[in-house]
């Protein structure tokens, strides 16, 4: 007891961004060797440091002499063995835009390669006139929509909103959600608008478009199956026959607030992490 009361006597606020730090690299590494042949080679180092200690402890004198000559030459070994994976994690280092770039130009890179591909997406089902609904996360959380598609969690790409928007795919009626940087769920159910005002000639995806942002503030991406007209609809209304420049434009503009929001929060956790 006295012992655990010494250790958080001493305990400083550096000891915990310390022990944050080792696992942050703990992890990365472990994400890095995961299902390579490095994984197989760790697993058996990790055995034979368990058996050298077993021998310590039962005094297996020969056994710990053999065990501890062969890490002594297997360390050489390793590098060796892992020549490949350690060329490749240091050209990984070498190339990371963090040394050079600030955190708001890697944001605003991020945000922009993310709505080209929903850009280039909604423009071939434009043009192939295929029916598309995507609901643009911003500060109202939307996960009881999320709750009600299949849940899918995936880096945006133009090539995965095609194919979950294709004719007889099983998630082709529903709504895509997009949370930040990442396809949440497809096959969402949308609430439906209650406006009588709403023209006849617009269907079921227009509007259950307006019926989510009459409910929070998401931006909502609609191509018509019909005609294959793009339209967005935002803070309750709707804008139609769309071309690709003017989505690109209304996104950035809809989500400018929220990119500047991100910037200073990462630059405030940036800045303190330093001070500690």
């Amino acid at each position: 007891m006295t012992v655990i009361t010494d250790v958080f006597a001493n305990f400083r606020p550096q000891d915990l961004l310390d022990i944050f730090i080792v696992a942050v690299i703990f992890y990365r590494l472990l994400m890095f060797i995961r299902e390579t042949r490095a994984e197989q080679l760790i697993k058996g180092l990790i055995v034979l440091l368990i058996v050298l200690n077993i021998s310590e402890w039962l005094e297996l004198y020969m056994v710990r002499f053999i065990l501890q000559n062969a890490m002594t030459f297997g360390a050489v070994a390793l590098l060796v063995v892992f020549q490949p994976e350690l060329r490749r994690a240091l050209e990984y280092i070498g190339r990371s835009k963090i040394y050079s770039k600030s955190i708001a130009e890697i944001l605003d890179e991020e945000f922009n390669e993310n709505m080209d591909n929903i850009a280039d997406a909604i423009a071939y089902l434009s043009q192939q006139k295929i029916g598309a609904l995507v609901v643009m996360e911003k500060q109202t959380g939307l996960s009881d929509i999320i709750n009600t598609g299949i849940r899918i969690e995936s880096k945006i790409s133009s090539e995965l909103l095609m194919n979950i928007f294709m004719p007889n795919a099983p998630l082709h009626d529903g709504a895509v959600v997009i949370r930040k940087n990442k396809i949440m769920a497809a096959g969402c159910f949308l609430p439906l608008t209650t406006s009588n005002q709403l023209s006849k000639e617009l269907g079921t995806r227009h509007r259950a478009a307006l019926g989510m942002v009459e409910n929070s503030d998401a931006l909502v991406i609609i191509v018509s199956e019909e005609t294959g007209a793009i339209s967005i609809a935002r803070e309750g209304k709707l804008s139609r026959f769309l071309d690709t420049q003017t989505l690109k434009s209304l996104i950035s503009e809809s989500f400018e607030k929220e990119l500047d929001r991100l910037i200073i929060k990462r630059k405030w956790w940036s800045k303190n992490a330093n001070k500690n």
